[in-house]
């Protein structure tokens, strides 16, 4: 029974995953939707595969960080801090101060508002990509500038990340800044050593056998995660420092081997964050996700806008970046998910699956208009209509 159950969610999954190939679709609304529905208070709750699920749901999220964390190395998050800090000062208050006021409004508290701070503020890099991938070649042009926007937010999340999970310690039951400041200066002290190893470390995990390169990269970042777990902080965040200390042909090679791993048990770790919530807690919480989705879908359309300006982007691609970074996703869910572990606060999960899913609907949308709009209007063509 165990083994049907099984075979019948992956199948299930995979078939939301051709349906989102086949509409150029965004997956992670999908599998939360799937998730709600064979949750508790769904359609046809899972009976007997929820603790494999739920294994393989923290896995997924560890693989998911690591996984962006080897997009980038210490050495270029530093290097795209220093040459963009005012526009990821700039998404940064724009985007955390509306989850934090909402959270405070509700009377959620400081701890659980820092949760929802970090749930409005961080684009997902993944849905932004894809829904840039299929616009039109000129719209294309503007992934340069999502891609800059979205390292620092990357680089944000490294720091905002053992943050939280510094204030997670004691149960969040007193809230002291020096945990935070330690986390800080830890993941300062962190990137300083990762400079220095990252290359060694990389030649020490390297093989050319794709069988051992696989085994010692999913070692090396599970092992760096249950350290991070032993000493109180996130194996979360440990597997996004992991990541970033690879570099070169070690995290090369990771990217290619891990990446299927990575889809497998992602897809898991989604769904089991719609497993975690009851569909009936949502219609509660709709007004307050719908409120969020609107004023940081306007907020980050405007950090996008205002950043590409900043960076040099054309004109015509710069509501292009804005509405590519309106979608929220997989660290919005990571977030989500480290607060659900904890019990932070129990509408803080019906209200991140809303949001989420209706600021990637919202993006999509808004993004492929603007991406039609934009390959329509090319200068060339309007000198020779003028000509």
């Amino acid at each position: 029974m165990r083994l049907l159950e099984l075979g019948a969610v992956i199948l299930g999954l995979a078939v939301l995953a051709r349906i989102a190939a086949r509409f150029d679709l965004p997956t992670v609304p999908l599998y939360l939707i799937a998730g709600l529905a064979f949750g508790e208070g769904g359609i046809l709750p899972l009976v007997t595969t929820r603790g494999f699920v739920e294994t393989g749901a923290e896995i997924g999220l560890i693989l998911v960080l690591f996984v962006l964390g080897l997009e980038h190395s210490s050495r270029d998050l530093l290097a795209t801090a220093r040459a963009s800090a005012m526009p990821g000062l700039v998404d940064l208050v724009l985007n955390v101060t509306p989850g934090v006021l909402v959270g405070l409004i509700l009377g959620w508290g400081p701890l659980a508002a820092a949760f929802l701070g970090g749930i409005t503020y961080v684009s997902s890099s993944g849905v932004a990509a894809k829904l840039l991938e299929h616009a039109g070649p000129h719209a294309r042009g503007a992934s340069r500038f999502v891609v800059t926007i979205a390292v620092i937010e990357d680089l944000v999340m490294a720091i905002y990340l053992p943050v939280l999970a510094a204030l997670l310690i004691g149960g969040g039951a007193d809230i002291s800044l020096v945990p935070p400041m330690v986390a800080i200066v830890a993941v300062g002290v962190f990137l300083a050593i990762a400079l220095r190893v990252e290359v060694g470390l990389s030649a020490m995990l390297f093989s050319r056998s794709d069988e051992a390169l696989l085994l010692s990269i999913l070692g090396f970042a599970i092992l760096i995660a249950g350290v991070a777990e032993v000493a109180r902080f996130s194996a979360a965040v440990g597997a996004l420092l992991a990541g970033i200390m690879l570099s070169g042909p070690a995290a090369e090679g990771a990217q290619t081997l891990v990446r299927p791993l990575r889809d497998l048990f992602a897809a898991i770790f989604f769904a089991f964050i719609g497993l975690s919530v009851d569909p009936a807690t949502i219609p509660p919480v709709l007004g307050i996700a719908v409120l969020l989705g609107l004023v940081t879908s306007a907020t980050k359309y405007a950090t996008g806008w205002w950043a590409a300006r900043r960076l040099g982007s054309e004109v015509r691609a710069r509501g292009v970046v804005g509405a590519a970074l309106i979608p929220r996703g997989e660290f919005s869910i990571a977030i989500a998910g480290l607060a659900a572990a904890a019990s932070i606060e129990d509408d803080l999960g019906p209200v991140t699956v809303a949001y989420v899913i209706l600021t990637v609907v919202v993006g999509s949308v808004v993004t492929k208009v603007l991406a039609r709009r934009v390959d329509r209007w090319d200068p060339s063509d309007a000198a020779a209509r003028h000509g």
